[in-house]
């Protein structure tokens, strides 16, 4: 199976807590980690753990992070390919409080690879399909020349001048900041699924039909939610280059992001090949 992401990367410090600091707060670390991840690194290494390999065309800056960043991917399984920006490599910070749920604070500008970039685009030609996370118009031209392609509606701004028709948009049900209205890309994608956490989700056809998915249940305690929603698009994606109904693709990225739920930061708990 032939899968890609084209997308970005955070260099991201977590750090357990036992709350969120209110303004004023002083609050102290019980454990801390950190890993490349944002949505193009966490969906390219799930991918890579279901299928047993994945391209990720990306931009990394060109330090002594973004370096790190792809040594560290391409030992998590992941063939990296990135064009390198002066720009300082994107960072975030995450708190995950006692309940596991995960507040990002991100410092730096998204880095998406470009058309232009001197980068194997010729491979998604015919591809099984491709998640995209980050670029510009012409890189979602690129990736949609792949059999199926998958976005996340966080890369809008790339994906509405693309006019390039999407098979699935993965947007949420209750986050403003990752919230889809018709209209907003034209043509409109086949599918929208917009995630609602433990309510599972709704998937949304271009003629307006909606149904509902189920959250699948956790395999084990809930330790940290970051990551989760990024494995869920790649199961997703994985579901559907792999020839499943669109029903049975959700179940398995449900599967993905209820798994990733259970281990400390994105990577520890992530589904293992194909289920």
């Amino acid at each position: 199976m032939r899968l890609a992401v084209v997308g970005h990367v955070e260099w991201v410090e977590l750090a357990l807590v036992e709350y969120v600091p209110k303004p004023g707060d002083i609050v102290h670390a019980i454990e801390s980690t950190q890993v490349p991840a944002g949505g193009g690194a966490v969906a390219a290494v799930q991918l890579a753990r279901l299928a047993g390999e994945c391209l990720f065309i990306t931009a990394l800056g060109d330090d002594d992070l973004g370096r790190r960043a792809k040594r560290e991917l391409e030992s998590l399984g992941v063939r990296v390919e990135a064009a390198w920006r002066k720009e300082p490599q994107r960072r975030a910070f995450v708190h995950v409080d006692s309940t596991a749920e995960r507040t990002i604070t991100v410092i730096g500008e998204r880095m998406g690879p470009r058309a232009g970039d001197a980068l194997p685009w010729g491979e998604l030609e015919g591809a099984d399909a491709v998640y995209f996370t980050a670029g510009d118009a012409a890189a979602v031209r690129m990736a949609r020349a792949a059999r199926t392609l998958v976005a996340t509606v966080r890369a809008i701004e790339a994906l509405a001048p693309a006019r390039a028709e999407i098979d699935v948009l993965v947007a949420s049900a209750n986050d403003a900041g990752e919230g889809y209205r018709a209209g907003d890309i034209e043509p409109p994608p086949r599918l929208v699924a917009r995630t609602d956490g433990a309510a599972g989700g709704t998937l949304e056809t271009a003629d307006g039909v909606i149904t509902q998915w189920e959250a699948a249940p956790l395999p084990g305690p809930a330790v940290d939610t970051y990551g989760a929603g990024d494995s869920f698009a790649a199961g997703l994606t994985y579901g559907l280059a792999d020839g499943r109904s669109d029903a049975d693709a959700l179940a398995l990225g449900a599967r993905c992001g209820a798994a990733c739920v259970t281990g400390r930061g994105p990577y520890t708990a992530q589904l293992a090949r194909d289920p």
